[in-house]
């Protein structure tokens, strides 16, 4: 039997009518629909037979690889035909299309190259992003480049935003699309909180308990949501030890083989109760049959790269409110469900609204190299629903040029050969200068190695080398595991590409170095005096290997892997260096430093490895006009304490960089002290004029400076969104605490003072509540309190008669 949308019983059909007439009339439109409504299978089905996209495809944008697959089966299967027929799909390295595929599904990353490609995108009529709440760089850049293609060259181009979660509103704004809104068959779902907060040290405990609680209590499958795959590991570990074994247990995360992957996300052939151990990934686009429970620890994994450091390090976070929605809605897809989470309502009332766009927190070095492709040196001109921050664009500039990929802004030819191989732009580099050197079958045995998971146990120390005979002994022996299984299938598509065969000899370890070197040339290392395995890095920060390693007393390292700690960083992959190979990378440099002790201004002639002094000869003393540029590298390098960040300076800071995470739609800038510092000249640089000693630079007014960060209509916008203050009942006012991670502001206040206060204190629109920091009479803090209303009927009654005994002079009410 045809396909035929009415056939199908799921609650997006009956939005198809409007979401046909939006589209035959305008070219973007939103679609908000929860989890299981059908929107990623059945809608785009129901487009291919309009006559706007007649003889054109639909390409369907999905955050992660086993989504793109999943949803093309489904699609293929409602059409009984297989995979690559009407539905094909395209990730890294896999195709499964023909000349027939009118929708392909693609992982968000292959659009953007379309795009290079042909920035008509002629024969594609549609582009449907799909769970775009996820906000991933890879959507936030194919959207920006749509747009910029539906702007310049197809205003028939459609373009179709999908969402469980969104600030409708504000995005309908800024893409001015009309929203059309399924309201899903979403069952209820009961939520048990729990008495405490979760320590982090005792999640895999709590968690194992939690979800044996949740079986003996409920029915149904268990889906359980861990923020990583150690998490994962530790957890499934303990439950095979204490759980029997007719109830199946199944982890799900990105890095696991796809067969695995798929049997968590399907029924249990034999009908037992399953157990899916899961990290974000299960959030949206998959449905896992037969869940109806839910166990939640509150946490996920983000990488957030720092500018000052130049590094990504992985942190555990809070997940946002509307990601705990869509992870408890799981368990109302069937039937009524029960959310288990494992934090307190308190807390959950602190969350912030929505999960902070990737872009805002990511390396852009691959955003950088794609605008530059495409011919744009300004990331304005585009049209950005979150603007990148300015000093990780730097970052990434700076990055780029040291690759070669650009050259006084603008993409180099090498840096054109980098943006078409399909990897980061560092192991690019790598690959095609390993090309000119006849190395090519050892980088792409180092480049497989760097983008996966370490094969080695953790206590097989820093050396990557290590790792390439593990790799090459797998190659012969076809020993050593799964990690090692995937990463020679990443190698072998990899020598494919160069059309190479591979290598299974020793590897030299000093050429292994080299490579690091051209993929990370900011990370060569040199150690520093004393027996200490401290490094500096040529970035001009300090990282250490653990005494004991074998590479820890080498002079000279090439870092492929560390974590950006405070003050000295931790490495976890690296090779030895011969400083003979370095000698093209040295650098004479004149340098300019202005000292910030006395404010003396000194110059010297430089034989440099980026920030590595290896010989210094003293000039005589510059020119005063380089004094202005000399102070802001100094304050790039120290500044926080040579500027005045006085509490209101800090307080405006927090303000805005709160809106900017619970209002990531919207363009607030980062004025994070890191970032202020890293782009100083920008903002600063009329103040530094007049400079002559530090003391001088403590006098600057920051406060009256920064607020030009803000528009008129911002600035008004801040105080009204986030206010410096706060009215109390009797009309007098006090001031709030805000912080620059976006937790609710503080407000300090004797209980005596909100007596006649009955409602929660709300900022942000009534989306953020004030945390009620509830004081004694003499000062000393009660009790911590978001809800006021909840505090005055549960938590009062029992602390009235103590209050009237201690402080006999107040009248305290009933309430």
């Amino acid at each position: 039997m045809p396909f035929h949308p009415l056939t199908i019983d799921l609650p997006v059909r009956e939005i198809i009518p409007e979401v046909k007439e939006q589209l035959t009339s305008r070219n973007t439109l939103i679609v908000q629909a929860p989890p299981g409504a059908g929107k990623s299978t059945l809608l785009p089905l129901t487009l291919l037979e309009e006559n706007w996209l007649a003889g054109k495809k639909i390409i369907m944008l999905e955050p992660r690889r086993l989504a793109v697959r999943t949803i093309a089966e489904r699609m293929a299967y409602l059409l009984e035909e297989e995979v690559g027929q009407t539905v094909g799909y395209r990730i890294r390295f896999e195709n499964r299309v023909s000349a027939q595929t009118r929708i392909e599904v693609v992982t968000e990353g292959i659009l953007t190259r379309m795009l290079h490609t042909d920035n008509a995108l002629a024969g594609v009529g549609l582009i449907i992003f799909d769970e775009f709440h996820e906000r991933s760089i890879h959507a936030d850049v194919a959207m920006a480049l749509s747009r910029e293609s539906q702007r310049r060259q197809r205003p028939d181009l459609r373009l179709l935003i999908m969402s469980a979660t969104l600030d409708m509103p504000t995005l309908a704004g800024l893409l001015n699309a009309p929203i059309v809104q399924s309201q899903g068959r979403q069952y209820p779902v009961e939520l048990i909180y729990a008495p405490g907060d979760l320590d982090e040290s005792l999640l895999p405990d709590l968690t194992a308990r939690t979800v044996q609680r949740a079986l003996r209590e409920k029915a149904g499958d268990v889906l359980v949501f861990l923020p990583g795959e150690g998490d994962i590991k530790k957890v499934e570990g303990i439950l095979r030890r204490q759980l029997p074994r007719d109830i199946m247990i199944h982890p799900l995360f990105g890095m696991l083989l796809p067969n695995k992957q798929y049997a968590a996300i399907m029924p249990d052939r034999n009908g037992k109760r399953k157990i899916v151990l899961a990290t974000s990934i299960a959030e949206t686009s998959l449905t896992i049959e037969g869940v109806a429970v839910v166990v939640d620890t509150g946490f996920g994994k983000t990488s957030r790269f720092d500018p000052n450091s130049g590094l990504s390090r992985l942190e555990t976070i809070r997940i946002s409110k509307d990601a705990a929605d869509q992870r408890a809605g799981r368990a109302g897809r069937l039937g009524p469900g029960t959310c288990y989470r494992l934090w307190t309502e308190v807390t959950h009332a602190r969350l912030a609204p929505h999960r902070t766009p990737e872009i805002l927190e990511a390396d852009l070095a691959n955003l950088v190299l794609d605008l530059a492709q495409w011919g744009i040196m300004d990331v304005n001109q585009l049209t950005w629903l979150s603007l990148p921050p300015k000093a990780t664009l730097l970052q990434a500039t700076e990055t780029l040029h040291q690759l070669h990929a650009l050259e006084h802004g603008r993409i180099t030819e090498h840096g054109k050969k980098m943006h078409a191989l399909p990897t980061h732009p560092r192991i690019a580099h790598m690959l095609l200068a390993a090309e000119e050197t006849n190395q090519l079958a050892l980088a792409t045995d180092i480049a497989a190695i760097l983008e996966e998971r370490d094969p080695l146990p953790r206590d097989s120390g820093i050396d990557i080398n290590l790792r390439m005979e593990a790799l090459r002994r797998y190659r012969q022996e076809n020993v050593g595991g799964k990690a090692l299984k995937k990463i020679e299938k990443i190698a072998a598509q990899y020598r494919r590409m160069f059309e190479i065969t591979p290598e299974n000899g020793s590897v030299d370890p000093y050429e292994t170095g080299v490579l690091l070197a051209h993929c990370y040339p900011e990370r060569i290392a040199c150690a520093r005096p004393g027996n200490n395995a401290q490094f500096q890095l040529a970035n001009g920060n300090y990282a250490q290997a653990g005494h004991r390693d074998d590479l820890a007393h080498d002079p000279w390292l090439a870092v492929a892997n560390l974590d950006a700690r405070q003050g000295m960083g931790k490495i976890f992959l690296a090779s030895p260096l011969n400083p003979k190979d370095l000698a093209p990378l040295v650098k004479k440099q004149e340098t300019i430093t202005w000292d910030t002790t006395d404010g003396e201004l000194t110059a010297s002639l430089d034989l440099r490895i980026g920030s590595i002094v290896l010989q210094r000869k003293p000039l005589p003393t510059p020119d005063e006009k380089y004094r202005p540029s000399a102070i802001s590298e100094a304050l790039k390098r120290e500044g926080e304490h040579l500027l005045n960040f006085t509490e209101a300076v800090i307080q405006w800071q927090n303000r805005v960089l709160s809106l900017r995470k619970w209002r990531p739609q919207e363009s607030w800038p980062d004025v994070s002290t890191p970032t202020l510092l890293m782009t100083n000249w920008e903002w600063l640089r009329p103040s530094l004029q007049d400079i002559e000693v530090p003391e001088e630079l403590f006098q600057i007014d920051l406060l009256s400076i920064l607020q030009q960060f803000l528009t008129p209509a911002m600035q008004v916008r801040q105080e009204a969104l986030a206010p410096s203050e706060i009215t109390l009942p009797d009309g007098s006012t006090m001031e709030l605490q805000y912080f620059a991670n976006g937790n609710p502001p503080v407000l300090e206040i004797r209980l005596q003072d909100v007596l006649e206060w009955s409602n929660k204190p709300v900022v942000d629109e009534g989306e953020m509540p004030v945390e009620l920091h509830l004081l004694t009479p003499d000062f000393k803090l009660l009790a911590t309190v978001t809800d006021l209303a909840k505090f005055w009927q549960e938590n009062y009654p029992s602390l009235k008669p103590e209050l009237e005994k201690k402080f006999s002079k107040v009248n305290w009410p009933t309430k």
